[in-house]
């Protein structure tokens, strides 16, 4: 995801790169990254890169373990965060929303990034008026840290603002594995495949009188998130506060 946002930032005449961090140490940390004309040195030290080079715009995709300090750092630097790295929970997400208000630096978070899974979401929000049974089954590459995924909980928790909560299935039913029913949320059920070969695939199942209607989208590669990451840091300074969800700029 690093390697796709550089060349995003790169190919728009908007944006400027002007900083890359790889806080753990990798392969690229010390090579020269980007253009010829304005090769950028990939660091180690987030914090000594902020207050050397003065970004407007912080894009992180990390992990769930560093995403939250990473952030608050972004933001006592007055540099402004979009983040696609999920695992963050509801209280460092509070926290952040305090941060960004207190320093005055708006502060963006997006569950997915590409335009296809948004609409993947609006569209079952909107299912959900007319068929309330529904499960989501989301299926990523197996080196994914999380789960189920930001983008199955954000589509599960908007379903829920306009769908009572019901408990689906049996009410006598029985796991003879433990899970296999999957997460609950609300009475939908969530559940999360890790497989090599998949990049990131999420399906809404709707189930009717003798019908069913699936919602489905597929991001068959990393390029399929970057028109979003390049209009999230193309709006985010113009935001308030902390921005949840790539519907908000759409």
């Amino acid at each position: 995801m690093g390697q796709a946002v550089l060349k995003a930032v790169q190919d728009d005449p908007e944006l400027e790169l002007v900083g890359a961090v790889d806080v753990k140490g990798g392969a690229d940390t010390g090579s020269l990254v980007g253009l010829p004309a304005n090769g950028i040195c990939v660091e180690t030290d987030l914090a000594a890169v902020l207050e050397r080079v003065k970004p407007e715009v912080m894009v992180d995709f990390t992990r769930p373990d560093v995403v939250f300090g990473n952030v608050i750092t972004a933001l006592q630097h007055n540099v402004s965060p979009v983040v696609g790295t999920t695992g963050l929970s509801e209280d460092q997400k509070d926290k952040i929303r305090e941060e960004a208000e207190k320093q005055g630096t708006p502060a963006f978070i997006a569950p997915n990034f590409a335009i296809g899974a948004v609409l993947m979401m609006l569209m079952a929000k909107q299912a959900a008026k007319y068929l309330p049974d529904v499960e989501i089954i989301e299926l990523h590459h197996d080196r994914k840290l999380d789960a189920p995924s930001g983008t199955a909980v954000q589509t599960a928790q908007m379903i829920a603002e306009v769908r009572a909560e019901h408990q689906q299935g049996n009410p006598n039913e029985k796991e003879k594995l433990a899970g296999a029913r999957g997460a609950n949320y609300e009475g939908m059920h969530i559940h999360s495949v890790r497989l090599p070969g998949y990049v990131a695939h999420q399906e809404v199942i709707f189930g009717g009188l003798g019908q069913t209607l699936t919602i489905r989208h597929d991001s068959l590669n990393r390029e399929s998130f970057m028109p979003g990451v390049v209009l999230a840091a193309k709006k985010v300074r113009h935001l308030t506060g902390l921005t949840v969800g790539l519907d908000k700029l759409l």
